[in-house]
């Protein structure tokens, strides 16, 4: 009999990875919405009550109601490295294996991180806007060389070492922090490696590459962001909750931060982020506040804002979609390699 699994947030780029394989034994349904205790209702009681496996990216909410909905399930498998999506406690109580996918992207954000340096730097996006809206006469882009610049990376796990590659390259000055250091990086592209503290004092410009743990809430904030250079520059691609956005707010204001780009930020809209607020039983009020900074920050000509796209290159896709089902099939074998909870 085959196994039956449920596939939510499915998008036009995962379509050629599934009709490129065979997974004989797997009857697989592909939803393209995220899956919530208001979607859930799309479902029918056939799918809901046989399906053993679900897989979901970090735009589902998987709370306990949507959970005990699937009397069955037995798998939970998130096409993302981070899962506070979903509800620990419950999986833990009905024994549900939780597997994520370790490590994807690094490529593809190291590059987009180049790529919104370098934008940011040489203002290509106020030139082009400038320009679409036949507004440049009389304006100066006139921005800065990478090589007289200093980086400032925020943890070199896989991404932030593949950024320090790509920064060698360009001959940056590169300052690193990380509870880890590796050595290769010191050895071969003469990163340093520094206090947090120094980092930020000393850096023209400073990305973020660490996961969110629940200890590093708001590892940027007032004091953070008040000690970084002036005229310097602000970049997260990791994770929203890593910044507190109305201090980054006031020092773009201030001038003291003179660019910054967004690729993830905490709350994108003030309906979504009440509702969801609600669903996980968290104070609203925050989410709200944030989320009317962050419409603030999108109509500031200084910042890039960009939906959470940093990892999204075909080829990181391809690889995401292979470790999920490499990590389903171990798990089915008896295997538990990839299993988070």
């Amino acid at each position: 009999m085959a196994i039956k699994m449920l596939v939510f947030d499915y998008r036009n780029t995962e379509h050629k990875f599934f009709e490129n394989e065979n997974f004989k034994n797997y009857d697989i349904k592909f939803f393209d919405f995220s899956l919530n205790e208001e979607t859930i209702n799309k479902l029918s009681d056939e799918d809901i009550n046989q399906a053993m496996i679900i897989s979901v990216f970090i735009t589902s909410i998987l709370t306990e109601k949507v959970i005990n909905r699937f009397k069955n399930l037995r798998v939970i498998a998130t096409r993302s490295t981070g899962y506070d999506n979903i509800n620990k406690k419950v999986c833990i109580q009905r024994n549900i294996a939780v597997l994520n996918v370790q490590n994807y992207g690094e490529t593809a954000v190291a590059e987009f991180t180049m790529g919104l340096i370098i934008c940011l730097t040489r203002n290509i996006y106020q030139a082009v806007t400038c320009v679409k809206n036949y507004s440049f006469a009389d304006k100066t882009f006139v921005g800065r060389d990478l090589e007289k610049l200093t980086l400032g990376v925020v943890g070199t796990g896989a991404i932030g070492a593949a950024v320090c590659r790509l920064a060698h390259a360009f001959n940056m000055k590169i300052l690193a922090y990380d509870l880890v250091e590796k050595q290769e990086l010191v050895e071969k592209y003469n990163v340093n490696y520094t206090s947090l503290n120094f980092l930020i004092r000393n850096s023209d410009i400073v990305t973020l590459h660490v996961p969110y743990t629940g200890n590093n809430y708001h590892m940027f904030s007032k004091t953070e962001f008040e000690s970084m250079k002036n005229n310097s520059y602000f970049i997260n691609v990791a994770r929203g909750e890593l910044v507190e956005l109305k201090y980054l707010k006031e020092n773009l204001d201030s001038g003291k931060i003179c660019a910054a780009a967004l690729d993830v930020v905490a709350c994108n809209c003030e309906d979504e982020c009440q509702n969801l607020s609600n669903k996980l039983e968290t104070s609203s009020l925050e989410c709200l506040e944030n989320s009317k900074i962050v419409s603030c920050l999108i109509d500031m000509p200084n910042v890039i804002v960009t939906p959470h796209i940093a990892y999204e290159s075909q080829d990181a896709i391809d690889f995401i979609l292979k470790k999920t089902f490499a990590g389903i099939m171990d798990f089915v074998n008896g295997e538990s390699k990839n299993r988070v909870i």
